[in-house]
């Protein structure tokens, strides 16, 4: 799987120069800034695989994500962590450097916080020049100090602030735009070399070599980049590099020694000297894996044979296989020492990799196949010699893999064969192996007996605690296996013919249409001896007894009993749900936010206005004022359609109905939802009430538009239609309809027939057709 010259070509293609991020920058409170896209979204919820389990803390940045930089919010974006990355180390090695005599509180408001100015006065009072200094600031005239090193302190924080007004300036840059041409200081070159050559102080020695090898990065980068050999960087990195100890500071100051060969374009020793960063501190790890940047084949051939340890090539492996090519890179390091944990997170990203694949966001189904059966192949030759560091991870790992392949025998192999060496006081990675372990026993199930569901009982009520938040595992992974899980019971509950279970791990609208099955569900949920299965499948059910009544309420207005309508509804949480608009009014044109606005004198709730729609029916029923009832009752049912503005009525999570247009709605309750039937019957019944030739006309268009509404209907239903959004579903030729042509005929002479004509386009549309 070796890399070709046109994959790096193509990686080389992918990275901006100008995101490229120079090693560490301000010795005091800028860290270093990583100029990268940061993208949303975290793989967490599409993932059973838990990288926390079994990797370094140090490695979490690098965690595979789909959508993100580094995983985690607090390497997501540009945030204090970048610009404050050695804050504590840097704190840390000044306090030791004074025997722990001064505060690490002083220390940081002298080293990060305070400017120059502050500086200063803080020195005058600690050399009695000023007497009395705010409470605020550090009062080191009280501490038993060593003069000397205090004195040394205050000479380098005083050229360390002015280094760093250009060096933070230069970096505090952020976006897509050409960066500032920000030019070092020519005069601060003497005034280093001065203080450095006068200083005997190792400690303090080497960091003014650190501000001279960055002041000339900086120098050379704005002033036009010479070739190596002529670099005033190299050569003050050179001339003392054997003189320093190997710690922070060193490899910060090598950091700068890499960039500076990135800028040559020798990405060989760069990545080389990257990567000797990135090993020696978890500070450092960010920096330097952004930073290193295989260029070509050959240059990444010449950074391994600069290698001086076996160690040396593994990190370069290691960061090779962060980068892009971690198939390639597993290998190399398997042989090179099987049980190096820098495999532990290459192993992590190749499952999470191969997790993403299957979801379909890169790729089509090819790409994920393909990827999935050499990752499968890989990890389960290694994980069949046993000679890793941690055996039980590769074996979860390629069971994981095995499982993700549908070869559920070898999955179960590996999983047993991990359960022998699982750490049993690790509590995370038992979850993980409980995870997956119940995962294949979900898959593997060709029927759901009472052996089964008995079995199931347990993990069952796990998984609820975990899911409601009653026990915690952090860093777990569980919602992908728990939802896949709920899914197949689901499925095997369908096939059984067992309606009520399959709907209870996996809620379905068609579950609904039939009222017996809800009446089963609601004797369920009331029962007083529930089954230890029962009572943990029910954790699953999504919704409560109150929305069962208000859906039956719903049905039951529907069908027009009105009375038992009323019962339901009392027993839900709806009764009081006021509506938006006056369901009783109606308008030529329907414009739910006209009458949302309107005025109204009389606020109606759901309760209220099932009791109007009643009391309405009883006095048509009776034979009573039919006119004004039957049409009155006619715009309630129209209004609580789709079509009206009373949609509030009947809109719940648990028909999922929220839809601003029709489609939306799931195809389940349409024909409830969107039918303007009932309506239509009461127009009708109202214009033969009524004798006043305005009035039929009126009723005569309204029942024109049930009927026009239910041409929509009809064309929702048109195969070309089945995935059609709400800006591509097909609905012309608009079906006219027999009421137009009454209209046409027989009143064409009123008043609301000329303002009909005046608002509504589809009749002025048909009128001049017909003329």
């Amino acid at each position: 799987m070796k890399l070709a010259t046109s994959t790096f070509q193509h990686l080389k293609q992918r990275i901006s120069k100008k995101f490229l991020l120079i090693f560490s920058l301000s010795t005091l409170s800028v860290g270093g800034v990583v100029w990268a896209c940061a993208d949303y979204g975290y793989s967490d919820d599409f993932s059973s695989f838990s990288p926390e389990a079994f990797v370094a803390k140090e490695y979490t940045p690098f965690f595979y994500s789909d959508f993100s930089t580094y995983y985690t919010k607090d390497y997501t974006y540009r945030d204090d962590n970048t610009n404050t990355r050695y804050n504590d180390q840097i704190v840390k090695e000044w306090y030791d450097y004074f025997g722990q005599q001064l505060s690490k509180k002083d220390l940081s408001y002298l080293l990060l916080k305070t400017s120059a100015k502050g500086i200063d006065s803080v020195y005058q009072n600690f050399q009695g020049k000023i007497k009395v200094l705010p409470d605020s600031m550090p009062q080191l005239k009280t501490l038993k100090l060593d003069k000397k090193q205090v004195n040394s302190f205050f000479d380098y924080l005083s050229l360390a602030k002015s280094a760093e007004e250009f060096s933070a300036k230069y970096q505090e840059y952020y976006g897509w735009d050409e960066k500032p041409n920000y030019t070092a200081p020519k005069s601060m070159e003497q005034s280093l070399l001065t203080a450095f050559q006068k200083t005997k102080d190792t400690f303090v020695k080497q960091r003014l070599w650190f501000q001279l090898v960055r002041y000339y990065y900086f120098l050379e980068r704005s002033t036009g980049v010479k070739p190596v050999k002529d670099s005033q960087l190299i050569k003050a990195f050179d001339a003392y590099k054997d003189t320093f100890p190997k710690n922070m500071i060193y490899y910060r100051t090598l950091g700068y020694v890499a960039g500076r060969h990135y800028l040559a374009k020798d990405y060989a020793t760069s990545n080389y000297l990257f990567s000797l960063c990135y090993d020696y501190a978890a500070e450092m790890k960010i920096p330097a894996k952004w930073a290193f940047h295989p260029n070509e084949e050959a240059d990444w051939k010449q950074s391994l044979a600069m290698a001086k340890t076996k160690e040396e090539k593994i990190t370069l492996w290691h960061l090779l296989g962060i980068y892009f090519d971690t198939e390639r890179a597993i290998p190399e390091i398997v042989a090179l020492d099987p049980k190096s944990e820098k495999l532990d997170l290459l192993l992590s990203r190749v499952v999470n990799i191969t997790e993403s694949s299957r979801s379909g966001y890169w790729g089509g189904k090819e790409d994920s196949t393909k990827t999935l059966r050499a990752n499968t192949a890989l990890v389960s030759g290694i994980a069949l010699k046993n000679n890793t560091s941690k055996p039980y991870f590769w074996n979860l790992a390629a069971g994981y893999l095995n499982f993700m392949s549908k070869n559920y025998t070898q999955a179960a192999k590996f999983y047993q064969a991990a359960k022998t060496q699982l750490p049993k006081d690790n509590q995370l990675i038992m979850a993980q192996y409980k995870i997956l372990d119940w995962g294949l026993y979900i898959r593997q199930l060709k029927k759901i007996d009472a052996k089964a569901e008995a079995k199931m009982v347990e993990p069952l009520n796990w998984f609820a605690r975990l899911k409601e938040g009653k026990d915690t595992i952090p860093d777990l992974r569980f919602y992908q296996s728990l939802n896949e899980s709920l899914g197949v019971i689901s499925s095997l509950y369908k096939k059984q013919g067992e309606p009520l279970k399959a709907n209870i791990f996996s809620n379905y609208n068609e579950f609904y249409t039939n009222n017996q099955n809800i009446e089963s569900l609601k004797t369920l949920m009331q029962k007083s001896n529930q089954t230890p299965f029962e009572k943990a499948m029910l954790h699953y059910y999504p919704y409560k007894l109150e929305d069962l009544y208000f859906f039956q309420a719903t049905v039951l207005v529907y069908q027009e009993r009105l009375d038992e309508a009323i019962t339901f509804l009392a027993k839900s949480n709806r009764a009081d749900r006021m509506l938006l608009g006056n369901p009783f009014n109606m308008r030529i044109n329907d414009c739910h936010d006209c009458d949302h606005q309107m005025a109204q004198s009389k606020k109606f709730s759901s309760m209220s206005m099932l009791k109007m729609m009643k009391n309405l029916k009883d006095e048509l029923t009776a034979g009573r004022n039919v006119y004004n009832n039957a049409n009155l009752l006619a715009n309630a049912y129209y209004n609580i359609t789709h079509y009206g503005n009373a949609r509030a009525f009947y809109e719940s999570e648990l028909t999922d109905s929220y839809s601003s247009y029709a489609m939306g709605i799931p195809a389940p309750f349409r024909p409830m939802l969107l039918s303007g039937k009932i309506a239509e019957k009461y127009y009708l019944i109202a214009r033969e009430a009524t004798k006043s030739k305005e009035q039929k006309a009126r009723c005569t268009f309204m029942a024109s538009k049930c009927e026009r509404n239910d041409s929509y209907n009809r064309s929702y239903e048109l195969p070309e239609n089945k995935n059609a959004g709400y800006w591509s579903v097909k609905t012309d030729p608009v079906y006219f309809g027999r009421y137009f042509s009454v209209l046409r005929q027989q009143y064409a002479d009123t008043r609301f027939y000329q303002e009909a004509l005046n608002e509504c386009g589809y009749f002025r549309k048909y009128a001049s057709k017909t003329r």
